[in-house]
């Protein structure tokens, strides 16, 4: 459900600013699983790893790092194309914004995930 979550805040994310380019659906969604797999594996080690910086800033680093889990996505998947770390920056705003926006309004019982 999170996965679909994502994909979806990333198609209005690539809709909405205007430096990410998507080739195709099949480009969305494997962004989408790329992006969800760097946030479980590599995102957490990067926020261990900057964490003076991000206490220093109070949090604030973090939206950094989120930018650079969109730019590491872009090198990897073909069809998924950003312009710049400002086009990347404004994504991972908006990307936060409507998967929380869209995660309000669906309800996970904890008990049924794994």
């Amino acid at each position: 459900m999170r996965w679909a979550i994502n994909t979806i805040a990333l198609g209005l994310t690539v809709l909405i600013v205007k430096g990410i380019f998507v080739s195709g659906v099949l480009s969305l969604v494997v962004a989408s699983l790329v992006i969800g797999f760097l946030n479980a594996i590599v995102r957490p080690v990067m926020i261990i790893l900057t964490l003076p910086l991000n206490v220093l800033t109070l949090g604030s680093f973090t939206l950094i790092i989120n930018t650079i889990m969109i730019l590491i996505t872009a090198q990897i998947v073909r069809g998924f194309d950003v312009s710049g770390f400002w086009a990347a920056f404004v994504a991972s705003l908006i990307m936060s914004f409507i998967s929380f926006m869209l995660n309000m309004f669906v309800y996970v019982n904890k008990d049924e995930e794994i």
